[in-house]
């Protein structure tokens, strides 16, 4: 992908420096830094932020902002503006993802690259408006019926939401999928230091462009290449189960095997590709207690973590920044040699469940509901309850 210069202009502006900013502000900027030229959405609480700063800045860089009447338009202008061949995005809350997930389905099917910001607040329904939460994990993983997988990224800092999104929008054009940044309403609304890099530094990922000719939805390779509306090929994009030229299949069986295993395998065989996660072994090597977390969860997390260790107690903590595809590797290293493994999480266990999965030891969750993350004295005394 190449920046044009109106955009290498705009970022010069801002690059080499560090900046103030919320989370949805840094998310925001990270977005145009990634070379998203396309944004629809709609005004939600505590996303709001990202689409107010992108209405003023995107157009600066040269991009389009466009406010839609609902949150189901918002996730259908990105889709047909990523096959223009433009980087797209929207964001959202909990309600607003709920609304996108028919067309989430749709992007996965149809191969499309964009990325959804869902800064998470506390639900169901209308919930806590104002307050956060880390709900929407397993929506963001099933929210869309059928099989497939997905990416989801969840940074714990301001400047993760910066740095997190140009991962982003690379990761959607290399797999040809949706990708969601997965914030929560107390990581959206901190505001910390950003330090924005060089531009010149910045590396980005470009579609692989398919010939004219050449199939765009199957072939030689788990992920095909793209031809853009517009650039004088006939192109036919559906949701229903599709032969590789694009054309509908939907009565015989193995169309629908090949196509969705394909889809499926792109993702879970690039999995080392896409798996981050952050490892913090205790000094003494001996410990037999771990902790998991992840976004705003995980600062107070390590910082018990910390408080325990300056007590002379041997814990590890692993901080999960890819929550999907799942990092099963990791998790089943990280608890090769522990006992028990603590899990805080701004919900009633949703990521302890797929630890369960992979870790060979006890797991216990450290739930947290209301609209207030756990504090580190809470944490603590989770961890000497368990040790």
């Amino acid at each position: 992908m190449m920046i044009d210069k109106s955009r290498k202009q705009y970022l010069e502006r801002l690059g080499s420096r560090t900046h103030f900013l919320l989370g949805d502000e840094a998310c925001a900027y990270g977005a145009i830094y990634a070379g998203c030229d396309f944004f629809a959405g709609y005004p939600i609480t505590p996303a709001s932020e990202v689409a107010e700063l992108m209405a003023v800045e995107l157009p600066r860089a040269g991009g389009i902002c466009v406010q839609m009447e609902d949150e189901l338009a918002s996730i259908a202008a990105i889709i047909g503006a990523s096959w223009t061949g433009a980087r797209t995005m929207t964001a959202t809350s909990g309600p607003g993802f709920s609304l996108m997930q028919e067309n989430i389905g749709y992007a996965i099917m149809t191969e499309t690259p964009c990325v959804i910001v869902d800064v998470q607040r506390s639900g169901p329904s209308t919930g806590q408006a104002t307050k956060p939460a880390q709900g929407d994990v397993m929506q963001a993983r099933w929210g869309t019926h059928g099989d497939h997988d997905i990416i989801a990224l969840a940074p714990d800092s301001a400047q993760e939401c910066f740095d997190l999104m140009l991962d982003c929008f690379n990761f959607a054009d290399i797999y040809r999928t949706p990708v969601i940044m997965l914030m929560d309403g107390e990581i959206g609304h901190i505001r910390e230091s950003v330090a924005m890099p060089d531009p010149l530094t910045v590396k980005y990922a470009s579609r692989k462009k398919a010939e004219p000719g050449e199939n765009l939805f199957g072939g030689p390779d788990l992920v095909p290449g793209m031809i853009h509306y517009g650039e004088g090929v006939n192109v036919h994009v559906t949701g229903s189960s599709h032969l590789a030229n694009g054309m509908r299949d939907v009565t015989s069986p193995h169309v629908h095997d090949e196509l969705i295993r394909r889809i499926y395998r792109k993702i879970d065989e690039n999995r080392e590709k896409i798996v981050r996660v952050e490892t913090d072994i205790s000094d003494g090597g001996n410990a037999r207690l771990g902790v998991i977390s992840y976004g705003a969860s995980a600062r107070p997390a390590y910082g018990a973590v910390k408080a325990a260790r300056k007590e002379g107690r041997d814990i590890d903590f692993l901080r999960l920044i890819t929550l999907w595809p799942f990092a099963r590797e990791q998790v089943t290293e990280f608890a090769v040699s522990l006992d028990v493994i603590l899990v805080p999480e701004m919900n009633l266990g949703q990521i302890s469940r797929e630890i369960q999965r992979f870790a060979h030891c006890e797991v216990v969750s450290v739930p947290k509901i209301g609209g207030v993350p756990h504090s580190i004295d809470e944490i603590y005394r989770a961890i000497r309850k368990a040790m």
